[in-house]
Order: C-alpha cells, then structure tokens, then sequence
C-alpha cells in the first residue's frame, strides 16, 4: 500500500480538526474547518473534511494534495448508525486506506496515547467510551440530539432555550440567564420562534456559554450545569463501574463544566494526552502499519 501521509480527521458538530502527518505518523500540520457531523449530512460531511485537510496541506506550503497520496483515520460523530457509516463510506473519494470509527473512540485512543482506557467527551454532544484491550469496548450515551446527549452543550443550550420559552410566556421568572437567552434570540417573541425555527444541534450547543457565564449567580443556571455535572457523572459510573481503567475528560466543555461535577468523578479523572484528531492517526496507523 503506497502513500505519502497519514490524516487523522475528528469530526463533530461543532467543528472538524484535523492532523496531517507523514506516513510514519509523525504530524507536521494542524487545521480547523466547518462541521462533519454526519447527522449534518454526509455531503457536507465530506465538503468539510476535504475542505480543512486542504486548509493543513496549506500550512506546510502544499497547494494542492492528493486523495490517493493518504491513508485517513476518521472519528466522527453519528458513525453509530450503521446506515450513516455505510453511506459515508461509500461516498469516500479515493484514498490509499480508510477506517472510520465514532468520535469517541479516537478520543480515547488520543487521550490515552493509543492505550486502553475510558473516557467522557463533552463537547456539542456527549459520548462514554471504554477500552479494555482487544475487541472489549464499551460505548454509553451517543444517542444523539435532541433524544440524548444529556449533559452536552447542545442539551445544555436546549434548557436554557426552554427556560427563556417559558419566561417569554410568564410561567419562569426573568432572571439573567432568561434574559440573556431572549437577548441572544432578539428579544422579541417574534426573533424567538425564527431561531428556533433554524435551529440545530450545533446552535443549540452555542447557548451553553450563556449559561456558564450565569450560573455563579443565576438559580435556574446552576440547576442546569448541576444536572449536567451528575448526567457526565453517570456516564462515566455506567461505562466502568468498578473504575478499573484511567478515565479522562476530554472535549470542549470538560473542563469549564469540571467545577459541576461530583467529586466522585474530578478526582480521579486525569487529563488527556492528546486529542481525538491525535487519536485517528493512531486508528489509521493501526489499519495500514498494524
């Protein structure tokens, strides 16, 4: 098998970061992009995917790179269902090798170094992942918004629209984290129904830093981040209960969500070695070097 560069691409709803490597594994060049949640579509999947290895290529003075010269390793959010997978497969311009696995696994293998080990990822989605060495997994949560996701940004986002729905009709008290829900909206009534009419799990997600920023002194705030604290907690609890594996949080919102989780958790939680992206080269190296 021929090529000339490993990609590692982390792929979720919020945004798509990926790592360009040589066929060693050793990176030369980072870039960010748009999202590739494939519960965003697998067209624009594969538009911002392309788009930010483009944009990597670009920082060590490539202008133009080729499918064939890379062997790509993928976690992505929505690879859970299989019909998703399939489809995003099939629709792959034509790399030298490709493996697929769900954003959470390559979190794992990113913050453990290619180790087993579990982890909770919170970013604009939650995901639970466990590694025991082998073909022992063992995944919780990753449902998807709006069904699941408990304790996310986008679940975040969604209490906190709810409450302003509810200040906006009378039934919750204008505190400041309703108001500035309703500020964020427009203000109006009107402005709230035209965003929540475009909304996604991504916009949802952007919410989340509203409630952060109130919820030292915000009632309705502090209950949201304290449901989320325990939601991450029992994530972690479900996927090892006898807490036999080193465990670290990782994603977007691990650490500013950190002071709302029980103790039980933040104490024996460590911090990663890498990320996700890191995480899809150890994926793809595995695949084409074994």
């Amino acid at each position: 098998m021929a090529f000339e560069y490993l990609i590692g691409v982390d792929g979720g709803g919020t945004g798509t970061r990926v790592v360009v490597a040589d066929a060693h594994g050793r990176e030369l060049a980072r870039a960010s992009g748009a999202p590739s949640a494939l519960g965003l579509g697998i067209p624009s999947a594969w538009q911002a995917i392309d788009e930010t290895i483009s944009r990597a290529f670009g920082d060590i003075g490539k202008t133009s790179w080729s499918h064939a010269a890379c062997a790509i390793g993928l976690g992505l959010s929505g690879v859970h269902n299989a019909q998703w997978e399939q489809a995003f497969t099939q629709a792959a311009p034509g790399f030298a090798a490709l493996t697929v696995a769900t954003d959470g696994f390559t979190t794992l293998l990113g913050a453990h170094a290619g180790q087993p080990g579990a982890i909770v990822a919170v970013g604009t989605g939650i995901v639970g992942e466990a590694w025991f060495g082998g073909q022992k997994k063992h995944t919780v949560s990753a449902w998807g918004f709006p069904s699941g996701d408990e304790g996310s940004g986008a679940w975040i986002g969604l209490k906190a629209a709810q409450l302003a729905e509810r200040a906006l009709d009378g039934r919750a008290a204008r505190g400041k984290l309703a108001d500035a829900v309703i500020a964020y909206f427009g203000g109006t009534i009107d402005a709230t129904f035209a965003w929540l009419g475009r909304a996604t799990q991504t916009t949802f997600a952007q919410l989340a830093p509203l409630v952060l920023q109130t919820g030292a002194d915000d009632e309705a705030a502090m209950g949201i981040l304290h449901a989320a604290g325990k939601e991450i907690a029992a994530v972690a609890q479900a996927l090892d209960p006898d807490a036999q594996l080193p465990i670290a949080l990782c994603g977007g919102l691990a650490d500013a969500l950190r002071p709302w989780m029980p103790d039980s958790l933040t104490q024996r939680a460590q911090a990663p070695k890498s990320d996700s992206a890191s995480g899809a080269i150890y994926l793809i190296k595995e695949r084409v070097h074994g």
